[in-house]
């Protein structure tokens, strides 16, 4: 798939504030006056930009407003009534701890399901595509919730919980790619299965369907060497999980804190590219490719 910068962008910032403002509501670490006030700029300022920029992926941006229409069947509409509704509560949350320096419980927990109900929904929009076998299993919800935690136990100071996060991360993350790369296989996609015409012999493509490029090609034909992805596995294993957790486990204070989580940032933007880069679309088989695993 093509790895779109909006989409990467998106994804990760909006999971990141998402998830502070979960620890937030839920009152671990979270302040009071003028503390609090530059919390929640924070968790506001990560989830308000990466809900911003999942607009410039789509054709005409200013039809945004219509993902609200679709709740019943669509997870994009969810995700958009979910972050709302999040960003609405933990708002009068907010305001009761920077104005009044009152923690309200209720109001926070209820916060904080939503903006994990909106993490939730964000990936589901990629995990019920059956056409992305790399996407279309529980992993990818695992994934982005250990994402979303795992940056919020990082902003929350909380050391111990943030490390035992990254761990939980690193292992649900090399499962994803370890599945994924066997996925195509495990379903049986292949050109004879996407034709129906297997029980007829060997099926080969005689003749692309295009002289040229087009939309299906630009955004479900990407292709990452091997090579490449295998380097950035490691980089990105590395600023993900491993040095974020050696950082915490080694230091505190808030200069720690500020420096595991850029890394850990960084490493979640090469995480969420490979994410995208390496998942393989049953559509690419009409156009001759052979994506990793596929048969016949």
């Amino acid at each position: 798939m093509h790895p779109a910068p909006s989409v990467i962008v998106f994804t990760v910032l909006s999971g990141a504030g998402f998830g502070y403002l979960a620890f937030l509501g839920l009152g671990l670490s979270t302040g009071t006056g003028a503390i609090a006030f530059w919390q929640f700029a924070l968790g506001f300022g990560m989830a308000v930009a990466g809900l911003v920029s999942s607009t410039f992926h789509l054709g005409n941006p200013q039809r945004a407003l219509l993902a609200f229409t679709q709740w019943r069947t669509s997870w994009l509409s969810r995700e958009a009534w979910a972050s709302c509704s999040a960003l609405l509560v933990m708002a009068g949350f907010a305001v009761a701890a920077i104005f009044f320096g009152r923690i309200l419980n209720v109001v926070g927990v209820l916060g904080a399901s939503l903006c994990l109900a909106t993490v939730v929904a964000t990936s589901m929009i990629y995990a019920q595509m059956a056409t992305v076998p790399r996407w279309n299993s529980p992993l990818t919800p695992g994934y982005f919730i250990a994402c979303a935690l795992t940056a919020g136990a990082i902003l929350s100071a909380q050391n111990h919980l943030a490390v035992v996060c990254l761990i939980g991360l690193a292992l649900i993350q090399t499962v994803c790619w370890q599945r994924g790369d066997r996925r195509f296989t495990e379903r049986g996609h292949s050109i004879a299965s996407a034709t129906g015409l297997g029980s007829k012999g060997r099926t080969r493509l005689f003749e692309a369907p295009h002289t040229g490029t087009n939309y299906l090609l630009k955004e479900f034909g990407f292709h990452v060497a091997r090579r490449h992805a295998a380097k950035l596995r490691v980089i990105g294993m590395a600023l993900l999980c491993v040095l974020p957790a050696l950082i915490l486990s080694s230091a505190s204070g808030g200069m720690a804190v500020a420096l595991a989580f850029v890394i850990h940032l960084a490493g979640a933007f090469v995480s969420r590219w490979l994410f995208f880069a390496e998942a393989e679309h049953v559509v690419q088989l009409y156009y001759g490719h052979q994506p990793q695993g596929a048969t016949g």
